[in-house]
């Protein structure tokens, strides 16, 4: 397993992510019924997007306490984030609804804000310095 030294910036945006996914996940989980009808998004829609993200909000906040993390877990973090910012511009191109002025702004707003904090996750991840495949601790500290 290849595996890298995460970066202080790297576990600060992940921690970012976390909180920003832990948030709007709470938000839509608990308010998608009053959210529904002015953005113009199904209620259903907004939900289950909440719920999916408190999950995640727990895995970022998880890999952004490890100063040891597995390459790979960070090259899916920021391609999950890529797969959501696709998937946001496609809910607004595909005509799959038709959401209000307000709901287009939302959707644009926070796909821009996943953008802006996959940014710093790859800035971070490229300043992670590769570390030597060893037995870690459960808080990523070598065992040797």
């Amino acid at each position: 397993m290849s595996l890298i030294q995460s970066s202080p910036l790297l576990r600060n945006a992940l921690t970012l992510d976390a909180a920003a996914c832990a948030g709007m996940g709470l938000l839509l989980a608990t308010a998608a019924g009053p959210l529904a009808t002015p953005f113009g998004l199904p209620e259903a829609f907004l939900r289950g997007a909440g719920i999916v993200l408190l999950p995640c909000a727990a895995l970022l906040g998880f890999f952004a306490s490890r100063r040891v993390l597995p390459r790979l877990a960070i090259y899916a973090v920021i391609g999950v984030n890529l797969l959501w910012i696709v998937d946001s511009i496609a809910i607004l191109l595909m005509g799959w609804f038709t959401p209000t002025g307000l709901g287009i702004a939302f959707v644009l707003a926070q796909a821009a804000a996943v953008a802006v904090v996959t940014e710093l996750e790859v800035i971070g991840f490229r300043r992670s310095p590769a570390q030597a495949d060893m037995a870690l601790d459960a808080d990523g500290a070598s065992l040797r």
